[in-house]
């Protein structure tokens, strides 16, 4: 059980902006996992900061959480145009995971932002709302998946990669429809599947490019390295497409990750130079054979001295 102490404890590392901001995810992802109304409050006060990639891993795990207690915040930081666009974005995904009818109207009305980014994230939100009512479910349940994660569009019900890849890579269908054939693919699973995906890096919108860099971290396949280090290393691209492709080797974490995640740990972009930052720190997780990632409480608990 935790205590009050140790939730506050966690959450002050969280909004320390002298802690490093490896450590400050972590607590991020440790309040995610304990969840309660306690842990939104935390996560909510954060937006403040001046780091566009912690506040967007912000609005990340508020919509993870799926507790309509975040809603008044999300739809705060969606109205606010003062915030990142990447951070506004995540903020509209967000009130897509959560899933209540009740910002429907909002998110209609954001789908045609000036920011394309936010329009796109929307107009995806609101096909999922949607596509929830006609299943005829009040919200999708949290964690659906082989990966534990709410995502943005359910998977589609087709399994032959070939067909997936067609849909994916069609410019001219909806994008829901190509997020559908991206989450089949990523379920579906394997190099081909992986390969497939990994093609998306070089078509579509920034969103939907960002989207593929996030879904190849979660499949953590080897096969995808390469594309992925060669968009972070294209200073020409979008760099919430390069921030989600450096996050995504720091988790496949292999010794070519390494290479690309060190290149770029000091890239003139903050976005793309902090992700790298906190890519690395996952990939010494991920080869440490450590039990979690979102290890805040066991730091607090560890004895002085001690790892």
């Amino acid at each position: 059980m935790v205590t009050e102490q140790e939730l506050e404890a966690i959450g002050r590392t969280l909004l320390d902006p002298v802690q490093p901001l490896q450590a400050r995810f972590r607590a991020l992802f440790t309040l995610r996992g304990l969840g309660g109304p306690a842990a939104v409050a935390w996560i909510s006060r954060g937006f403040g900061d001046d780091s566009a990639l912690l506040k967007h891993e912000l609005a990340y795990c508020l919509g993870q959480m799926q507790d309509a207690r975040a809603i008044p915040t999300l739809v705060a930081v969606l109205r606010d145009p003062c915030q990142e666009p990447m951070v506004r974005h995540e903020a509209g995904e967000a009130l897509g995971a959560i899933g209540s009818p009740e910002v429907l109207d909002l998110l209609k009305q954001y789908s045609s932002d000036p920011v394309v980014e936010v329009a796109e994230t929307c107009q995806l939100a609101v096909r999922r709302l949607e596509w929830l009512q006609e299943q005829g479910q009040g919200r999708q349940p949290a964690l659906e998946g082989p990966y534990l994660s709410v995502d943005p569009a359910p998977p589609a019900e087709e399994r032959d990669v070939g067909r997936l890849r067609e849909a994916l890579l069609d410019e001219a269908r909806p994008l829901f429809e190509r997020y559908r054939a991206m989450f089949a693919l990523r379920d579906t699973g394997g190099e081909e599947a992986a390969l497939a995906l990994a093609e998306g890096l070089s078509c579509g919108s920034a969103l939907f490019r960002h989207e593929v860099g996030y879904v190849l971290g979660q499949m953590q396949h080897e096969a995808a390295v390469p594309q992925l280090a060669a968009v972070l290393a294209r200073p020409a691209e979008s760099a919430m497409v390069r921030h989600e492709c450096a996050e995504a080797l720091g988790s496949i974490a292999r010794p070519a990750c390494l290479e690309a995640l060190r290149a770029h740990a000091r890239d003139p972009e903050r976005v793309v130079r902090e992700s790298c930052q906190v890519a690395l720190d996952l990939y010494e997780h991920e080869n440490a054979g450590a039990f979690q990632y979102a290890d805040g409480l066991e730091r607090l608990q560890a004895p002085p001295g001690g790892p």
